[in-house]
This record gives structure tokens, C-alpha cells and sequence, in this order.
């Protein structure tokens, strides 16, 4: 039988194949989009099957989820009650771009919750990783943002303006009720930069279950709190995107507030 699932041999799996796969070919090559309008590359595909051998070789009893695979194979996958799910490359575009901001993010969801996640930036050396109701770490040294406080004036928030209704868009734009707004083009990275303390803010129209699924329980762990727009819980398992709303400290009140009940999530 083999070995429960722990961080540390996750985070040799996901670094090495990070360091082999993705960075002698960061910036030399090139996308196509997938039906859906995302990009992929055949790094995504390459550092995805590298990762699925090695989980394979030592959990063979939990499938993967990944996002290089079929719609079919994911939902099937969505009614075990323990599976991986892997987002081999995300931030493709930048990646392809030669833009330094990108990640592989891998959970493993149990009973309908992530019990463990990872999210490595290989350009940073940046490992985050979580274990529900244990803690969230980066580089090993814990993230504890429970007592983070600032005004929501002062606060940064990250924001994916692209996939936002455009009345809430143009008023973000135009009239910000915080200090400075940024996109990372990367969903999980955001996730864990907020885990950080690099901001306090998050607002994206519409994210896929790979995208947050590390990233969130990092997050929540560190002691962030999150739902979606219209206040719901945030994770649940199922392929649609969902939306997501989600503040350091007490902001998550005032950050809702002002964004209001929109009637028109996803354009």
C-alpha cells in the first residue's frame, strides 16, 4: 500500500518538474487556443504528463483531474471522492510571452474538500503550500495574514477585469474605492500573492476548478476569507466557472459592499 499523500515529497515533484520542464522553454514556445479561448502549449502538455508518471509511481490508487484533458474525463472524475487536480501551466500566455508570472498549482481534493495544496512559481523559487486545518507556508515559513489590517482605501486589490460585467469593470476602472489595482494573468499565483500580504483585494468573473483549487485553501489557511460575488461559498466541485471575491483581514465586508449584487457576472 503506498504512503499517504504529505507536502514534501509533492513539493520535490512539482519544483523538479517545473525546473526540467518549464524553464528551458519559458519564452520559446509558442500557443494555440483550446475551443474554450484558453491557451495552451506543449509545455502545458509535457510538464502536465511528467507530474501525472510521478503522482502515478507513488499514489497509483488517486486519479487526476488535469487541465489538459478532455470535459468527459474531467466530470467523470469529479464524483471520486479523492482525486488530484493539476494545473500543469498556469499562466500560459505569459509564459509564452516571456513574462515572468506563472505557476503549477496541484491540490488533492478528499470528500469534497482540498486537503492539500501547492502552488510553485519557478521563476521566484516560490513554493506555497497548505494542509487544511494546519497551516499555510512559503518556502517552508509560515503565512499568518489573520491580523493584516489596513483601510480599504489604502488596499491593493488584484483584479481580472477581462472576464468582469462591463458596468463593473468601468467602475472599478474610473472610480477605485482602493489605492492601486493589478492583474497577474495568472489565477493561482494571485491566490497565493494575496496569502503574502502583496495585496488585499481579489476580484475575478469567472475561475475553473484547477485555476483556485490550491491556491484558495493556501489562502484560506493564512487566514483569508473568500466567497463569490453574490456572497456564496466560493468552492465547490464542478467545472463552471465561478466567480470570486475574497480580501485580507477585515475587508471582505467593505470589498462586497462596494461591488454590490452584480446581475451580470460573467459577459
Amino acid at each position: 500500500m503506498s504512503s499517504a499523500p504529505d507536502l514534501s515529497r509533492l513539493t520535490a515533484i512539482v519544483t523538479s518538474a517545473a525546473q526540467v520542464v518549464l524553464m528551458p522553454r519559458f519564452g520559446h514556445v509558442q500557443e494555440r487556443l483550446k475551443a474554450d479561448g484558453s491557451a495552451v502549449s506543449e509545455a502545458d502538455e509535457l510538464i502536465q504528463q511528467r507530474i501525472a508518471q510521478a503522482l502515478a509511481s507513488h499514489w497509483p490508487d488517486i486519479p487526476l483531474l488535469g487541465e489538459e484533458m478532455t470535459a468527459d474525463e474531467q466530470t467523470a472524475l469529479l464524483a471520486g471522492q479523492r482525486f488530484w487536480c493539476l494545473d500543469p501551466l498556469d499562466g500560459t500566455s505569459n509564459f509564452v510571452a516571456g513574462i515572468p508570472l506563472f505557476s503549477v498549482s496541484l491540490a488533492l481534493i478528499e470528500a469534497g474538500e482540498v486537503r492539500l495544496g501547492i502552488v510553485y512559481d519557478p521563476c521566484r523559487g516560490e513554493c506555497f503550500a497548505a494542509e487544511r486545518g494546519v497551516g499555510a507556508w512559503l518556502n517552508g515559513r509560515p503565512l499568518d495574514g489573520r491580523h493584516a489590517a489596513t483601510e480599504l482605501e489604502q488596499a491593493i486589490a488584484l483584479v481580472d477585469f477581462k472576464r468582469l460585467a462591463p458596468a463593473l469593470a468601468s467602475r472599478l476602472a474610473l472610480s477605485p474605492p482602493c489605492r492601486s489595482l493589478r492583474s497577474l494573468g495568472s489565477v493561482a499565483l494571485e491566490w497565493v500573492w494575496l496569502a503574502a500580504g502583496r495585496g488585499q483585494l481579489y476580484l475575478h468573473g469567472r475561475q475553473r476548478l484547477w485555476d483556485y483549487a490550491a491556491g484558495i485553501l493556501i489562502f484560506q489557511e493564512a487566514g483569508g476569507q473568500a466567497t463569490t460575488m453574490e456572497g456564496e461559498p466560493l468552492f465547490q466541485l464542478t467545472l463552471a466557472g465561478r466567480s470570486a471575491c475574497a480580501a485580507t483581514g477585515d475587508l471582505l465586508g467593505p470589498w462586497r459592499a462596494w461591488i454590490g449584487n452584480p446581475s451580470q457576472e460573467i459577459p
